[in-house]
């Protein structure tokens, strides 16, 4: 028994040494994907809450009246927006090449307009918001944070300001001469007549404690965000556990890349014939290369996560869970060389078909976005994705702070993969030997 396992420990002996002699391949395998984690971590909050930086958006202020000077005076208070302001040309313009998000034309008479719309007593105006169609996200928040704006000003002025005195002294007079005709008008004019005699009390005109104006219609409620997850409490979320988790994959499957393409390799320079040859089988052959490919990929993953726990204080909250989802994920990998070694004709047709089937499979995994962004089919897909139930069983063990459970469906999914590429690349190999 001893006799028969000294050449397989003398392969995985061999490629171990091989991976360790070469220092640069070394730091690349663990320098590049701690570097990039890290950069990765920190755009999403890194151990603390995300911190985004204020929307550059361009204004162009065509009206001129009291109200919509007010609304973008507003807007250029907001903390969230970096206005700037241009003509529609140069907005235009600038949306075009990217340097402005978004840009907000505010018409001319909008304000006017704006505070006859509000009691339906005229046609809605519109308010033209120009994006550039990468920044999707963006638009969103810049129409959120207008509307606020604009409700605001606009129902402070026809509460209490003079546009809305105006408003509702030209609105009874033309109501004066309809309710006669149509009848149904008549709550209109008894509303506009109670607001009215609310404008000409002192409440309409005082100012709030914190802009210094009228107080108009403002957000009925708050929001209280709390970050809920299994793990501990005092811990909260931390980005640098996922970008570890993502990157950490996705550089060791390039590393089971790498072993495929020896295997390859070792085969055009006459070297795997060579083996086969001495006393050695394929069978033992394949499983020193998975073997050692497993070890590396273990302990690479681990010397990542202790640089992410030591460096940015990332909790592994299931310690055996995470070593179990590290070994089936070191087991997936090695396989997956094999897979490549097999249906490989050339290094370099397969290094750029499994680098390109790499990346696809980290993206639908969720490393690079979060999945939900994709369409539902697309999500539906990922679940067929071995990368995803390693990222997610690596974040389930982290910062969701996940049990057994967890650990042992992600470890149940990797090893069903890793079985099924296995499999095709012994039967791949028998059959060429044939």
């Amino acid at each position: 028994m001893t006799a028969a396992l000294t050449p397989f420990f003398a392969l995985v002996r061999k490629d171990l040494i091989l991976f360790l002699s070469d220092r640069r391949a070394m730091l690349i395998n663990l320098v590049l994907p701690i570097a990039l984690a890290t950069f990765f971590g920190y755009l999403f909050g890194g151990a603390g809450p995300a911190k985004t930086g204020a929307i550059d958006v361009a204004l162009v202020q065509q009206d001129t009246g009291e109200v919509g000077r007010k609304i973008g005076a507003a807007l250029k208070l907001d903390p969230n927006l970096r206005l700037t302001e241009m003509t529609l040309d140069a907005a235009r313009a600038a949306v075009g090449k990217g340097s402005q998000k978004a840009a907000i034309v505010i018409p001319a008479g909008f304000g006017e307009a704006a505070g006859a719309a509000l009691f339906n007593s005229g046609d809605k105006p519109r308010i033209d918001v120009l994006y550039d169609p990468s920044q999707s996200a963006a638009l969103a928040m810049v129409k959120g944070l207008l509307t606020q704006q604009v409700m605001q000003i606009v129902s402070a002025e026809m509460f209490g300001g003079k546009a809305g005195r105006r408003f509702t002294d030209q609105s009874l007079a033309t109501l004066e001469t309809e309710v006669a005709n149509d009848p149904d008008k008549a709550p209109l004019r008894e509303f506009l007549g109670s607001l009215k005699k609310f404008q000409a009390t002192p409440a309409a005109h005082a100012e709030n404690k914190n802009g210094g104006k009228p107080a108009g219609l403002s957000m009925p409620f708050t929001t209280s965000e709390q970050q809920i997850s299994s793990g501990p409490a005092e811990a909260g979320y931390n980005g640098y556990a996922h970008s570890f988790a993502g990157m950490g994959v996705q550089f060791i499957l390039f590393l089971g890349i790498d072993m495929g393409i020896g295997v390859l390799l070792a085969r055009r320079t006459g070297i795997f014939n060579r083996l086969l040859a001495a006393p050695v089988g394929m069978s033992t052959i394949l499983l020193a290369r998975a073997a050692s490919g497993a070890l590396i990929s273990f302990a690479l993953l681990c010397v990542m996560f202790g640089f992410a726990v030591a460096v940015f204080g990332v909790h592994i909250t299931n310690p055996l869970g995470f070593l179990g989802v590290a070994v089936c994920f070191s087991l997936l990998t090695a396989s997956f060389g094999l897979l490549i070694a097999a249906f490989g004709r050339t290094p370099e047709a397969a290094r750029g078909i499994a680098v390109f089937a790499t990346l696809i499979m980290v993206m639908l995994g969720g490393a690079w976005v979060p999945s939900f962004l994709f369409p539902d089919w697309v999500q539906k897909v990922a679940m067929g994705v071995p990368t995803h139930w390693a990222i997610d069983g690596l974040d389930a063990m982290t910062w969701r702070g996940l049990g057994m459970e967890a650990a042992g469906t992600a470890m149940a999914a990797q090893l069903a993969f890793a079985l099924v590429f296995g499999v095709l690349a012994v039967m791949k190999f028998k059959r060429d030997g044939e």
